[in-house]
């Protein structure tokens, strides 16, 4: 029998229906229905398949690009096959056992390897970029490291996609140096190229960069508006004023409140003056008493100008209006604003203030947020306090997330000196998102004061699990040349009377894997370094 296309879709609907229901039209010759019927869907297959005529041959890929880098030492390169291929090992229980976990080193490890130039072996691209696949944090490193080959073989792959995405940008290394293709790549670009290349422009010409977004600002989608307004932080000058100050009756709400933001964080704006005129109106100093206090009197109403400058109307469920509203407008006035407002004091003597009718807290609060937009230094330390200072709270910080982004206005060694001091007078309960704003790796006092803070944990008789975010930590961001001083902590103690059953070997077990995840980390920088 001739196979037909009708033929074909006949035998498939008798299939799907049944042959008890739909007698199949071939000859049975004997044969029960259902045989028949397969006997004809095989003979019609082979027939298929042996007509097919030979396709035209594709043309063959253009060679992968050339990598200029030098090869990685071979022991580096046997360690980054040995991390491509480690796989999470925790055990039950809460128990990880001594060895280190090489899935968490990876990204240290591709940190060093492309900061010291080398170029990735061709035969570890593919798990290379699987890796990233899966761990979208892993992405830049491996991107940069892997090189123009990566990008390449990505292209043949769909599933490595993302790698051309992230890397579009930086395609436009120097955009400043042709405006003419900027512009074209502008007008015609994907959104994350768009993206790219405004953060790459604004960098190197922030003038330029504000002009290309004005030309199609009036065409852009609200959620688009919003990403490329948040791109003009690099760089913002009082050159930015005019076009922010029109962003602010945007029809978007969130592009009307990040260009306040923006403003606010330019001295001497027109906004942030039309903001601190309206905070010196609630906060006054009162010196009618023996001792001087700070009085607040919140806003009565939100009105129109208000709402234009970035002031939210609608406070959320459980706070009050007024307390909302002021605590706004503190945010966004200068904070130079208070010393000429409140007696000519100090960040310092401001902050150690009473504060009347119980505002301190709301007053406090909105400072912090103000010196962390600013990167007021002076008014951070006066809002942190001192880092021994009782419950580890200074007199403006409300709680462990608020004096980890005061901290960033610091620099790096001021910072790690104020974590080590706040860990070495209150441990480490609330020590895991300060220690996540400190510089890699840890300073040796940081080092050591959370050592000695670990040690002190297992002391009391607890199990490990409760330190684990911090333990974890350490592993990654402890300098390797702590290892000489862990090796007393990884003997397992004798049970003391009050301690967990067991919780001696637990943490026996996790300073063992503590120091040899050091030391591994050691080795890696000594074979990255090899020539």
């Amino acid at each position: 029998m001739t196979a037909t296309a009708s033929t074909w879709e006949d035998l498939v609907t008798t299939a799907l229906l049944g042959t008890e229901r739909r007698p199949p039209s071939v000859p049975s010759h004997g044969r029960e229905a259902p045989v028949a019927l397969l006997d004809e869907a095989a003979q019609q297959t082979l027939r298929r398949r042996a007509g097919l005529l030979p396709a035209q041959a594709a043309a063959l890929p253009r060679p992968a690009p050339a990598d200029s880098r030098p090869p990685l030492p071979p022991a580096a390169a046997r360690r980054l096959s040995m991390l491509l291929t480690a796989r999470p090992g925790t055990g039950g229980g809460g128990r990880r056992g001594t060895a280190p976990d090489l899935v968490e080193l990876l990204p240290q490890w591709l940190s060093l390897a492309d900061g010291r130039g080398y170029a990735a072996p061709p035969e570890t691209l593919p798990a290379l970029l699987e890796a990233a696949r899966g761990r979208t944090d892993l992405r830049p490193a491996v991107i940069s490291f892997a090189g123009p080959r990566a990008l390449w073989l990505a292209g043949l792959n769909p599933e490595w996609r993302f790698a051309l995405r992230a890397a579009a940008g930086r395609r436009e290394a120097a955009p400043a140096a042709d405006p003419e293709r900027s512009r074209q790549l502008w007008e015609e670009g994907l959104f994350a190229e768009r993206v790219a290349l405004l953060t790459a422009l604004r960098g190197q010409d922030p003038a330029a960069a504000l002009a290309l977004l004005e030309s199609t600002w009036s065409t852009e989608r609200a959620e688009d508006r919003l990403m490329f307004l948040d791109s003009l932080r690099s760089g913002l000058s009082v050159e930015d004023e005019p076009f922010l100050e029109r962003a602010l009756a945007d029809r978007s709400r969130n592009v009307r409140a990040t260009a306040a933001e923006l403003l606010s964080g330019l001295p001497g704006s027109a906004l942030s003056l039309r903001m601190a005129a309206r905070a010196a109106t609630c906060v006054s100093l009162d010196r009618s008493g023996g001792e001087p206090c700070v009085v607040v009197e919140a806003p009565h109403a939100c009105d129109a100008e208000m709402e234009r400058d970035g002031v939210v109307a609608k406070a959320p469920n459980g706070r009050g209006e007024r307390s909302w509203w002021l605590g706004q407008l503190v945010e966004a006035a200068p904070l130079a604003t208070w010393s000429e407002r409140l007696g000519g004091h100090t960040p310092e003597e401001i902050v150690a203030l009473e504060v009347a009718d119980g505002w301190e807290g709301e007053l406090h609060a909105a400072w912090c947020r103000a010196a962390v937009r600013q990167g007021d230094a002076a008014w951070a330390r006066a809002l942190l306090g001192s880092p021994s200072a009782p419950e580890a709270a200074g007199p403006g910080a409300v709680g462990p997330a608020q004096r980890a982004k005061l901290l960033t206005t610091l620099g790096a060694v001021e910072r790690a000196d104020w974590v080590a001091a706040f860990i070495s007078a209150h441990g480490l309960s609330e020590a895991f998102q300060l220690l996540g704003v400190c510089a890699v790796p840890w300073s040796a006092p940081l080092g050591r004061a959370v050592v000695d803070a670990l040690d002190i944990a297992r002391d009391a008789g607890s199990y490990p699990w409760s330190f684990s975010g911090v333990m974890g930590l350490a592993e990654r961001c402890l300098d390797p040349a702590e290892a000489a001083r862990l090796a007393p902590l990884t003997a397992t103690p004798d049970e003391a009377e009050n301690t967990a059953p067991g919780a001696g070997a637990y943490w026996s077990e996790a300073f063992q894997r503590l120091e040899s995840t050091l030391r591994l980390r050691a080795t890696m920088a000594e074979e990255l370094g090899a020539a």
